[in-house]
């Protein structure tokens, strides 16, 4: 397949299917849609390079100008990731969305894991969903307000927390040098800059391991984590981190008990929860 002519192509669907009237083009067309020079003007390229670009003999754009296009074309995120894909062999950077929950369909796959503790997180590691398991098993994260709900503050700043970690100190680095891979790769280094200052005057520890530099990748380590749980006891748990898709911003992250005992006793806990008082 000829990507620079499968660009071109692609390209021209995406212009041809807009109406000219809802951005204030007007004129009679022979061809539906935009004009090639009323793209380029929206995307402020050159007429020309674009004509080109479509044709199949443009050469590669950069992702500075891949953008201006997708604003211009008003594409999807699907789209957007299509063209960059076409364009420059790569997706695009990740763009970070606010997020105070996730639509019901993702939560009824949380809920489903009734033995394995799960949330979803975003890039700057706020936990925006979990499960039953996860309040039983990690944190109970609905009786802490939003802007708490964050895992590097309550790793360091939660004793219960740390209590709870089989080897905290190993854990606490992994978490510091992955925080600090996802919030680079998604380009909110700056959006992070408050809770980084109030993590580093709050814990001596915290501030000791960002000063170390350190990066990590999530597919990093042995994937075990081990708790001294005051409720269950030494746990041994598997873990897996999964993309949400649509939104490459959130991770999926599912704890699965490596002792079917172990996972027994959580599944029984999570139906205790559940039980309403006149069911008790």
């Amino acid at each position: 397949m000829n990507t620079a002519q499968s660009l071109g192509d692609f390209l021209r669907s995406r212009r041809t299917r807009l109406d000219p009237a809802s951005f204030g083009f007007s004129g009679r067309r022979r061809t539906p849609g935009l004009r090639r020079e009323e793209v380029a003007q929206r995307a402020n390229i050159s007429s020309t390079w674009y004509t080109w670009l479509e044709q199949g003999r443009g050469g590669a754009p950069s992702a500075a100008v891949l953008e201006r296009i997708c604003a211009a074309l008003m594409l999807t995120n699907t789209e957007r990731e299509h063209l960059f894909m076409l364009g420059l062999g790569r997706p695009p950077e990740v763009r970070y969305q606010s997020s105070d929950g996730v639509d019901p369909r993702l939560q009824r796959v949380l809920d489903s894991l009734d033995a394995s503790p799960s949330i979803i997180k975003t890039a700057t590691w706020d936990v925006i969903a979990w499960n039953r398991a996860a309040a039983v098993v990690l944190t109970d994260y609905g009786t802490l307000p939003p802007g708490q709900r964050n895992i590097l503050r309550f790793l360091f700043g939660d004793p219960a927390v740390r209590a709870k970690q089989h080897d905290w100190e190993s854990v606490a680095r992994f978490v510091v040098g992955t925080f600090r891979a996802d919030v680079a790769r998604a380009g909110l280094a700056s959006e992070v800059g408050d809770l980084v200052d109030d993590l580093c005057r709050a814990s001596p520890d915290f501030d000791r391991m960002w000063r170390e530099n350190q990066v990590f990748g999530h597919s990093e380590g042995e994937h075990v984590k081990r708790l001294l749980h005051p409720q269950f006891g030494a746990i041994e748990m598997e873990y897996s981190l999964f993309a949400v898709d649509g939104r490459p911003d959130l991770s999926m992250l599912v704890y699965t008990p490596l002792d079917a005992r172990i996972a027994k006793r959580i599944r029984n806990a999570v139906a205790a929860m559940d039980k309403s008082p006149v069911d008790a």
